[in-house]
């Protein structure tokens, strides 16, 4: 098995690490979208995540890895065995699934068993890869490479929370509710509103120009390829510390204030940007709230919503042609305004 750079090894991306970390604290965020040059390790982080996160409990041989705790909101199958008494469970790890750019639809959505169709005539599903990242994270790098009808479905999918396949007199329903991952070049084309709205937070990553900062990732990453059991041995306390430290964020996530000044504030700033819409102040108060409980703190600080307004907001701007230093620049002149310097 090919081994994984460490989360925690990453640096020089603090912006991309705090976004991947506040949505594995708060899913409901939206997800995010890590735009950038190559070779800034925007796949070596988002597939660092999935060796960071805690695990979660499962239902024993279900194929959608559902919650025993769901309380009928799982697959038809656990519907039914929860009928005749407690699901039996068990802990598994939280998928990251990755999406490849040349997957077809069945790949993704599931189709019909060809073999045991041919074999013994029998009808069965073949989960595809919205099956598997059902309670975890599907990553699309080149996201804005993807086929309009593939977009289309991931689309549907994700505003419903539910994979509806039916097709060679196959007729199947099961939940597919994730965290949507996605990376890509913005040299290599724009990404459809309609799938860029999807994103909570959009991040934008940029080779390090600092000289220390360039020789200590070439340093790390000569080191893991030299030996990456080694490497990761060495990162081990690290991660397990940022491991406990999404567990805890969970757990107090709830319990975290908000106060009037920091939502009226928020406001202000989607109101003087011009976003459209409220997921703009939706997923700024969110986001914050999850920046607050890794932090530890039981209160939204204005310093969180300082850090985390250009993730939260700088997809949602319209473009404005007379504005030369693009959408970070305006967040950063209205965070100034409306928080002070």
């Amino acid at each position: 098995m090919r081994a994984t750079y460490p989360f925690t090894a990453v640096i020089g991306q603090d912006e991309m690490r705090l976004a991947l970390l506040i949505a594995a604290v708060d899913p409901s965020i939206g997800g995010v979208l890590v735009f950038g040059d190559r070779g800034t390790g925007k796949s070596t982080t988002v597939r660092g995540l999935a060796d960071l996160l805690p695990p979660m409990r499962v239902v024993t041989d279900c194929r959608y890895h559902c919650d025993p705790g769901a309380n009928g909101s799982g697959c038809e199958e656990c519907q039914q065995r929860g009928k005749t008494g407690p699901l039996p469970c068990e802990t598994a790890p939280v998928p990251v699934v990755d999406l490849p750019l040349g997957a077809t639809e069945d790949r993704i959505i599931g189709a019909l068993n060809l073999e045991r169709a041919l074999t013994t005539g029998e009808k069965a599903f073949e989960t595809g890869l919205l099956a598997r990242a059902h309670r975890g994270f599907l990553y699309i790098d080149e996201v804005n490479l993807l086929e309009d009808h593939l977009v289309d479905l991931l689309l549907d999918v994700a505003a419903s929370g539910e994979n509806v396949v039916e097709r060679e007199g196959l007729s199947v329903r099961h939940p597919a509710r994730f965290v949507l991952i996605g990376s890509g070049n913005p040299e290599e084309g724009e990404l459809r509103p309609q799938l860029l709205d999807r994103f909570g937070l959009s991040v934008e990553v940029r080779t390090p120009s600092d000289i220390a900062t360039r020789i200590e990732i070439v340093k790390r990453r000569d080191a893991f390829e030299q030996d990456a059991a080694k490497f990761a041995a060495e990162w081990q306390p690290e991660s397990e510390k940022v491991r406990n430290q999404i567990k805890s964020a969970r757990a107090h996530l709830s319990s975290v204030n908000i106060p009037q000044e920091a939502l009226e504030q928020t406001a202000a700033l989607c109101v003087g940007l011009g976003t459209d819409g409220l997921r703009g102040e939706l997923t700024m108060m969110r986001a914050a709230r999850a920046f607050a409980a890794l932090e530890g703190s039981s209160e939204v600080k204005i310093s969180h919503l300082r850090k985390i307004a250009p993730s939260a907001l700088r997809h949602r701007l319209r473009r404005s042609p007379l504005d030369e230093g693009g959408s970070t620049a305006r967040i950063e002149r209205s965070v100034e305004e409306v928080f002070g310097a």
